[in-house]
């Protein structure tokens, strides 16, 4: 599921589709009947929010395909966020430097 696991998040496709995966890993592994299976698809696949996803696979032991794909959000997030300010520094230098050329200029 998505880095931003707060409640009431909104779960995209991906998510659900992230969750399928796990449900089909844990029933090739036994963990799982066909029948449960098909019903926890049909849960996932009318889920709205992350904890809608969450609760569908809350009994069984953490996915390592949903804990890498949560791990990679939570990269590409960090990533995010340090180029935000990265480019508000760069502005503020940027802006810095023009109001140094404009007050030397006015002398």
């Amino acid at each position: 599921m998505a880095a931003v696991n707060e409640p009431g998040l909104r779960a995209s496709d991906a998510d659900r589709q992230r969750v399928i995966s796990a449900l089909e890993r844990h029933t090739a592994a036994g963990r799982l009947t066909l029948d449960e299976f098909g019903e926890r698809v049909a849960q996932v696949l009318s889920a709205v929010t992350h904890p809608d996803l969450r609760a569908v696979i809350a009994d069984l032991p953490p996915d390592p395909g949903i804990a890498e794909a949560e791990s990679a959000a939570e990269s590409d997030a960090r990533r995010a966020h340090a180029r935000q300010l990265a480019i508000a520094f760069a502005l503020a230098i940027i802006t810095l430097i023009v109001l140094g050329i404009v007050l030397t200029l006015g002398r």
